[in-house]
C-alpha cells in the first residue's frame, strides 16, 4: 500500500502547495496584529479568520490582522498545533459540489495564556492592540440566565476580584488589560462579541461594567464613557475538526496539518458599524454593515439555533450521530420545519430583502448537508446557556398571546431526557453531557425522571415566569412521560405525525 505523500504546513513550504490549495497571496510579515482574538476554536478560523484573510488579499489592509489567545488549558492543543505551523491552517469547504481548500495566513501569532499571562495582558494593553474580539461561547458571559444580570458568584468571577492582576477568566483578562490602558492614557480597544447571544454586543458590555463596578467604580465609569461593543450576528456550520479530517487535508490535498477546519460554503457576518478604534473593510468581502442588527440576529438564533437544539436532542435520543442524518428521518424533518413555520416565524419581523421562506429552506439544506457530518453532540453541548438564548425567548413570547408552544416546549422535554442519560432507542449509551451545570443537570433530571418540575425550578436557567405556566410545564410533562414510558420514536410520531 502506497503512503500517501505530505507537506508539513509552515511559511516556509507554502510556495510546494497543490495548485488546487489557494495560499495566502500577501506578506504575513508586513500585516500588524492589531486584533486580539480570544477564543481560537474551529469557528473562529471558519469564519472571522476567513473574512480577514479575504481582505488582505486586496490591497491597503495590513494593518489588520489576528493575534489568538487561549485562556484555558484546553486550549494548549490548539498551541501545540498552531504554533509549528506558523499560525497557518486549512479551512476545506464541503458539499455536494465537491471540496474546496485553502490556506489562512490573517491569524499571525498565538499566545497561550497559562504558560504566559503577562505577554497577554501587554498584547491587550498595547497602543497597537485596536480591537478584541470574543468567541468564547454562549456561558461565557456570566449571566444569570434566569435573570439576565450578571452573575457575580461564579467562581471564575469570585478568583478574578480577588487577583485582579493575575485573572483567569475571559473577562478578567479584559478588565486588567482595559485598567492598564487607562493609568497609561490609551483608550479602550474595542470590545467584540461574535457569539451566538442576542444583541452579543449589548450583553458583553452590560455584564463587563457590572463587573468593572465590583473591581473599581472609575475603571467602570471610563468604560461606559469611552467603550464600544458593537453586536454581531454570525453564521456558519462548522463541526468538530476529527481525524478523519485531518486525513482528508493529508490524502486529498496533500498537507500535514495538525488542526484543519472543515465547514460548509456558506458564511455570513452582520455587524454594527460602531467602530471608534478603526476597523477593516469586511463588506468589501461580504459582511454586512448596519445600525441594528437585532432583527439578523432574531432571525438566526431563534430559526437556526433554536433549529439545532430541536434536532440535536431528540437525534441522540434516537440514535443518530451527525445532524444530516437526523434531517433524513422524516418525522426530524417535520419537527424543524414545523416548529419553525409555526411557533417562531410568526414572532419574526420583515427584513428588507430577505425572505423568511427561502432562508428557512436553505436552513433545511445546509443541516442535511451530507458532507459535513456535523456532531449532534457538539450542537447539543452547553445546554444550560443555548437553551435560554434560542428557545425560551420564543416560548416567553407566545405563552402571553395563547400562541402554540407544543414543538418548542418537546424540545425541551427530549433535552431533560437526554440530560438524564442512559440509553438511545437502540439500546446504545447517549452521549456524556457537556455542560458547565452538567453535573447538576444530571442528578435533577435522574431524581426528577417523568416529571419536570425538578429541572424547571433551576431558576438560573428558566427564571420565574416559565415554571408557572400550565401551558409550558404541562406541555413539557406530556412529552417527557412519552419518552419515559414509550421511547423516542413514539413519542415523536405522537408530536408530528408519522
Amino acid at each position: 500500500m502506497t503512503e500517501t505523500v505530505s507537506t508539513p504546513l509552515n511559511s516556509a513550504n507554502l510556495k510546494r502547495l497543490a495548485p488546487e490549495v489557494r495560499a495566502p497571496g500577501y506578506d504575513r510579515a508586513a500585516v500588524a496584529q492589531s486584533i486580539v482574538h480570544i477564543g481560537v476554536g474551529g469557528f473562529y478560523r471558519a469564519h472571522q479568520a476567513v473574512y480577514l484573510d479575504d481582505l488582505l488579499h486586496q490591497p491597503g489592509n495590513t494593518e489588520w490582522g489576528y493575534c489568538g489567545v487561549g485562556l484555558l488549558p484546553f486550549d494548549q492543543g490548539m498551541r501545540d498545533a498552531l504554533i509549528p505551523q506558523d499560525c497557518l491552517y486549512t479551512v476545506v469547504e464541503r458539499s455536494a459540489a465537491g471540496d474546496r481548500a485553502r490556506v489562512i495566513g490573517s491569524l499571525l501569532n498565538y499566545l497561550y495564556a497559562p504558560d504566559d499571562p503577562e505577554a497577554v495582558l501587554e498584547k491587550m494593553a498595547s497602543p497597537d492592540c485596536r480591537i478584541v474580539t470574543l468567541t468564547i461561547t454562549e456561558g461565557g458571559y456570566y449571566v444569570n440566565e434566569g435573570t439576565g444580570e450578571f452573575n457575580a458568584d461564579h467562581p471564575d468571577i469570585v478568583h478574578d476580584l480577588q487577583n485582579p492582576h493575575h485573572p483567569r477568566c475571559s473577562f478578567g483578562y479584559l478588565l486588567e488589560a482595559l485598567d492598564r490602558r487607562r493609568q497609561r492614557g490609551l483608550g479602550p480597544f474595542t470590545v467584540m462579541s461574535c457569539d451566538n447571544l442576542q444583541h452579543n454586543g449589548t450583553v458583553a458590555r452590560k455584564m463587563l461594567l457590572a463587573f468593572a463596578e465590583r473591581r473599581d467604580p472609575a475603571l467602570s465609569h471610563w468604560l461606559d464613557e469611552h467603550g464600544a461593543f458593537p453586536n454581531s450576528m454570525v453564521d456558519r456550520i462548522t463541526p468538530a475538526t476529527t481525524d478523519a479530517h485531518r486525513a482528508l487535508v493529508r490524502e486529498r490535498f496533500g498537507l500535514q496539518d495538525a488542526w484543519p477546519v472543515v465547514t460548509e460554503p456558506f458564511m455570513q457576518w452582520v455587524i454594527e458599524d460602531r467602530f471608534p478604534t478603526g476597523r477593516p473593510a469586511w463588506e468589501q468581502v461580504g459582511a454586512q454593515m448596519t445600525g441594528d442588527v437585532l432583527p439578523y440576529e432574531k432571525m438566526k438564533m431563534r430559526l437556526l439555533n433554536a433549529s439545532h437544539q430541536a434536532m440535536c436532542y431528540i437525534g441522540m435520543l434516537l440514535g443518530y450521530q451527525f445532524a444530516h442524518e437526523a434531517m433524513d428521518d422524516p418525522q426530524i424533518r417535520t419537527l424543524v420545519r414545523t416548529m419553525m413555520d409555526v411557533e417562531v416565524t410568526p414572532l419574526l419581523s420583515p427584513l428588507p430583502g430577505v425572505s423568511l421562506e427561502d432562508y428557512k429552506r436553505t436552513l433545511i439544506e445546509r443541516f442535511s448537508n451530507p458532507t459535513i457530518c456535523d456532531q449532534l453532540h457538539r450542537i447539543g453541548t452547553e445546554g444550560s446557556a443555548r437553551i435560554p438564548k434560542f428557545i425560551l425567548p420564543s416560548i416567553l413570547e407566545q405563552l402571553p398571546r395563547s400562541g402554540p408552544v407544543k414543538l418548542l416546549s418537546f424540545t425541551i422535554a427530549a433535552w431533560f431526557r437526554y440530560l438524564a442519560g442512559g440509553n438511545d432507542d437502540q439500546g446504545r449509551p447517549l452521549p456524556t453531557v457537556i455542560d458547565p451545570l452538567a453535573d447538576q443537570l444530571r442528578e435533577r433530571a435522574q431524581r426528577g425522571g417523568r416529571e419536570p418540575d425538578a429541572v424547571l425550578s433551576l431558576a438560573e436557567i428558566f427564571g420565574e415566569i416559565l415554571p408557572r405556566s400550565p401551558a409550558f410545564v404541562d406541555e413539557v410533562r406530556r412529552a417527557l412521560h412519552g419518552f419515559y414510558d414509550q421511547g423516542a420514536r413514539a413519542t415523536l410520531r405522537d408530536y408530528v405525525g408519522s
